[in-house]
């Protein structure tokens, strides 16, 4: 059966919702970029207007400027972007019930087996006027009967465009293409191909299966069925949901830190957010992962399985800075931590309990949390603080943690001083 799949890819996401809500940046060079200030200052996404100084995503702001010096460069605004991600989704769910995200900005649609759907040109120009009509964002839609191809199709022109890869003329548009092109040939794997010198799709495809198994293991196979158009994976439904596996959160701060009296208070904010989330997921974790990062970007990972499944705010940090004092040797200062909740159960699932397990008795402290997030939800994130947060606020905008996380808390010794746990 011939299929019909489209991948739609919005043009420039982040820089478009940003030019959305702000029409003066529509006729200058502007990027989304991290903050400089707190080293996140790469380039997220661009406008066409910066894209023709030669700015690419991802590299350095310093290095954008250089090309530009009158980029105006914003910061990123993700609650917005989600807004428009899932104005997006809904959209496509009006066509199919077989619509897979990739990402926040791509899809695939499946409109195989939708009766009356007709031609999936015809559809895939449909949307790009929706896009643009109702919510002022452009789009480019590949049209295939495979996913890779589909995607292939939506990169191929840009912006606001559709692209039609078909059985008949794949060869000619695709196998022209750098291999580099394909989906799921990273950098490494590039690399790999032009050292046999598989340099474009067509060669991969004229390859031997039998020989590029060898060479690259089961993906070089799958790889090759990519390039020959007999990849045949699905679209997942639009109402699966991937079952989420971890819960974390992370930072590089502003300056390092010197001492436990800084690692606890970035430790604390961090626990704040990954607990928030795990509640608003309605899950627990009986795992919690930290990791740290030396100023000589060395560092290390360690976990802790709890006899008790959690998403309390302080057990996370508790055990998180138990990990961090027992396996930091402080050669030098900390540039980067991360916490992150792992083996996650249902918060609705039940369990035999008994007056002994921990959970029994930690009933009344996790309806605490949940008021919490009910205050927070209707007047914000800084409605409602512990009283140990109040010392350390500053300290922590300064340090570039409480701007992501929005949560501050403090220790209560000097600094230099041994870090004690107390909340």
């Amino acid at each position: 059966m011939n299929r019909k799949i489209l991948h739609v890819d919005q043009n420039c996401f982040f820089a478009s919702v940003e030019m959305v809500n702000n029409p003066e940046l529509r006729d200058v060079p502007m990027a989304v970029g991290g903050d400089e200030d707190k080293r996140h200052g790469i380039i997220l996404a661009k406008n066409r207007h910066a894209a023709a100084y030669g700015i690419k995503t991802a590299e350095t702001i310093w290095q954008a400027r250089q090309k530009c010096p009158g980029l105006v460069v914003v910061p990123a605004h993700h609650d917005q972007y989600g807004y428009y991600s899932e104005k997006l989704f809904d959209m496509y769910c009006q066509y199919t019930d077989r619509v897979e995200p990739y990402g926040m900005d791509e899809c695939w649609l499946d409109l195989t087996d939708i009766a009356g759907a007709g031609d999936p040109v015809r559809v895939a120009d449909e949307i790009r006027a929706r896009v643009r009509e109702e919510l002022h964002l452009t789009c480019s839609v590949g049209v295939s009967f495979t996913k890779i191809f589909a995607k292939l199709g939506s990169d191929y022109k840009k912006p606001d465009a559709t692209t039609l890869i078909s059985p008949e003329n794949y060869r000619a548009i695709a196998w022209p293409l750098p291999v580099g092109d394909l989906l799921f040939v990273g950098r490494a794997t590039q690399r790999k191909l032009e050292k046999i010198n598989i340099r474009t799709i067509g060669a991969l495809a004229a390859m031997s299966p039998d020989y590029l198994r060898d060479y690259l293991g089961v993906n070089g196979v799958k790889l090759w069925m990519s390039a020959n158009g007999t990849d045949d994976s699905e679209i997942a439904n639009c109402m699966y949901k991937r079952m989420v596996k971890s819960v974390g959160n992370s930072t590089t701060t502003a300056r390092d830190m010197m001492n436990e009296r800084d690692v606890w208070q970035t430790i604390l904010a961090l626990s704040d957010q990954v607990a928030g989330r795990l509640r608003k997921k309605h899950l627990q974790a009986q795992t919690i992962q930290i990791w740290a990062r030396g100023s000589d970007l060395q560092g290390f990972e360690r976990q802790k399985r709890l006899s008790f499944r959690t998403d309390r705010t302080d057990e996370i940090a508790k055990t998180a800075m138990r990990l961090f004092r027992f396996n930091y040797l402080w050669e030098c200062p900390v540039r980067s931590l991360g916490v992150r909740t792992t083996q996650l159960i249902s918060s609705d699932e039940e369990r035999q309990r008994s007056i002994f397990d921990a959970d029994f008795r930690r009933s009344g402290a996790t309806e605490l949390e949940t008021v919490i997030d009910r205050i927070r939800m209707q007047h914000g994130d800084l409605a409602i603080r512990r009283g140990v947060q109040l010392e350390c606020d500053s300290k922590l905008v300064e340090n570039g943690v409480l701007s992501q996380s929005r949560g501050g808390f403090s220790s209560v010794r000097e600094p230099g001083s041994r870090t004690d746990l107390r909340w």
